[in-house]
């Protein structure tokens, strides 16, 4: 999406970007629309001449002439319509999914912290809740706003034709009911607003209630929930019905209008007929015409209060995409391929800036060996292992890996580079292909085949339905945690990184499934970089280098072998005391 886009977010924009690549179907449109104008404009002028026929005693056949014309032409005035429907339906969903799809990918572009500041709920409100207010908008709203606009100058231009005197009346009617329209078009907009705000809020609750369903359900906090749903409930309605009074104010207003000028024509055709100036079929014409230009003023209003609509999820929609990236794709040289070596220098990060998580660290991990970093929970241990990913900019120092400052690399290459396993395994409702390559087509069978076998998983692959193709369920319904982490490892050897981080990748499995892994692992960092974060004895013994990290700071950092046997360091003491009771 152009950076102009993202700052000039417009009813004007929006027309040219998402309906400037379907203008042959605009096109369709507009021929549709001013088909079904001349249509409108034509039939009265017909049923004029078949009153005046039919009082003047003419003949049976050109009376069934008028009337199978009539008839022809209102038939095919509906074709039309249903035509158009189908065109405008069909330009609508193709510009609003493309809308979705920049706003999926501008929302994807933002940082972490972003993400961490709202819920799931409402994102996908505002991604699809407000896209669907510009449905309409997109298939429908100016382009019936002209047409309707086409149809009114059409109808008094007729009405001029027939009589000035009606035609002057009927324009001054008309002149003061869009007047009038336009006047109270903006007052239902500041409600629009804070309903989508409200419907954001609404939403964003439910997502996460009822994704950590299992949690409330077992720590019985269902009554809050349901209290804090019947809360929001409350605050929602009066600002929908300010809303709907506001809309209805537009409303009646119309209504109002319509009653006045079909008064207004009633009156002068009878008045002109009174005198013999028209006969009874131009006394029809005139109220006809004067009733039509109903049809048009209530779409007008209709699609006016629709437009408003679309500007309150446009002025939504421009909220999200002025939210930029901080975190910045780098313009440096590529990361050697292989294991990379880290350097770390003088590093200090918060996530509120006032509040450093890190403070002054320092290291430096030559490539190929293996780092254990030690420390009680929320030290500071996963916070490195973020910035390393790049999910967050430092404040100080500098983070060097293969010899590039972190900052000056591409963000897809850095990851591309860096493998991380967690304890938390995000699976895909998705095949298993899909899950263990990350949707990489790339990626052939053979070598997924390959990698399950080395980590132990053949078992349980020869146990699916349906092999590679099996569906697995977003929630890891049917795996073990033990297979859920197994899967987590033979992503990370599928992507083949110069880097690993295992952030207590292990704590969920049980000592059997831990020694299936063993091997595995020890093949994985064969000849990479990695980092281990962990609280088991066990998993640091492979490491080459410790640090152990206490309130942000490095309260000890060497080779293990050295610490060790040192008894004057923290990390001989550790081993001494035990691991898993120190560090709990």
């Amino acid at each position: 999406m152009s950076t102009r886009l993202k700052h000039s977010f417009t009813y004007r924009e929006l027309l040219t970007r998402y309906l400037q690549p379907q203008w042959q179907r605009v096109c369709w449109m507009v021929l549709l629309l001013l088909g079904s104008i001349v249509l409108q404009l034509v039939n009265p002028q017909i049923l004029r001449q078949f009153i005046d026929n039919a009082l003047q005693g003419a003949s049976t056949a050109p009376l069934v002439l008028a009337g199978a014309l009539f008839i022809g032409l209102s038939l095919l005035n509906q074709l039309l319509a249903v035509v158009n429907t189908y065109v405008s339906e069909n330009v609508a969903w193709t510009a609003t999914n493309q809308l979705r799809t920049d706003l999926v990918s501008h929302c994807l572009q933002l940082d972490l912290a972003f993400h961490k500041a709202r819920t799931s709920g409402e994102l996908i409100e505002r991604i699809d809740g407000d896209v669907n207010t510009l449905a309409n908008f997109f298939s429908q709203a100016i382009i019936k706003l002209l047409g309707n606009g086409l149809l009114i100058i059409g109808v008094l231009l007729l009405l001029f034709k027939e009589r000035w005197q009606v035609g002057i009346a009927i324009s001054l009617f008309a002149l003061a009911g869009l007047f009038i329209l336009i006047r109270v078009r903006q007052v239902a907009v500041p409600f629009w607003v804070k309903t989508r705000e409200k419907d954001a809020e609404f939403f964003g609750f439910l997502g996460e209630q009822l994704a950590g369903t299992e949690d409330l359900r077992a720590n019985g906090a269902t009554g809050y929930v349901m209290s804090r749903f019947y809360q929001l409930l409350r605050s929602w309605l009066p600002i929908n019905m300010r809303a709907s009074v506001a809309s209805y104010a537009t409303w009646s207003s119309t209504l109002l209008l319509f009653g006045v000028g079909n008064a207004l024509a009633l009156s002068i055709s009878i008045y002109l007929w009174s005198k013999h100036e028209i006969s009874p079929g131009s006394v029809y014409l005139i109220f006809y015409y004067t009733n039509l230009l109903s049809a048009p003023m209530e779409q007008i209003r209709t699609q006016l209060q629709q437009l408003q609509e679309a500007g309150a999820g446009i002025e939504r929609i421009r909220q999200l995409l002025q939210a930029q990236p901080t975190i910045l794709d780098g313009t440096g040289p590529a990361l050697p391929s292989g294991a990379l070596a880290l350097e770390i220098k003088d590093l200090t990060f918060g996530y509120n800036p006032d509040e450093p998580v890190l403070q002054q660290l320092s290291l430096q991990l030559a490539a190929g060996r293996v780092l254990g970093i030690l420390g009680r929970t929320g030290s500071g241990k996963t916070t490195l292992a973020r910035l390393l990913l790049r999910l967050y900019d430092i404040q100080q120092g500098e983070i060097l890996l293969g010899g590039v400052p972190l900052h000056q690399t591409r963000l897809s290459e850095l990851r591309h580079h860096i493998g991380m396993v967690t304890q938390d395994v995000q699976l895909f409702h998705a095949t298993v292909r899909d899950n263990l390559t990350y949707f990489n087509r790339a990626i052939n069978d053979e070598q997924i085949l390959k990698v399950l076998s080395e980590v132990g998983l053949t078992g349980w692959y020869n146990s699916l339905p349906t092999g590679l193709d099996t569906i697995l369920g977003s929630d890891g319904e049917g795996l073990s945690a033990g297979e859920a982490q197994l899967l987590a490892f033979t992503r990370v050897f599928l992507s083949n990184p110069g880097l690993i981080i295992m952030d207590e990748a292990s704590s969920r499995l049980d000592p059997a499934t831990e020694q299936l892994i063993e091997r595995a692992v020890d093949t994985l960092l064969s000849e990479r970089t990695g980092i281990i974060i962990a609280h088991r004895l066990g998993t640091i013994q492979r490491a080459d280098d410790i640090l152990i990290i206490e309130n942000g700071r490095a309260l000890e950092y060497g080779a293990r072998a050295q610490l060790a046997n040192n008894p004057h360091s923290r990390f001989y003491q550790l081993l001494q005391t035990g691991l898993e009771e120190v560090l709990a």
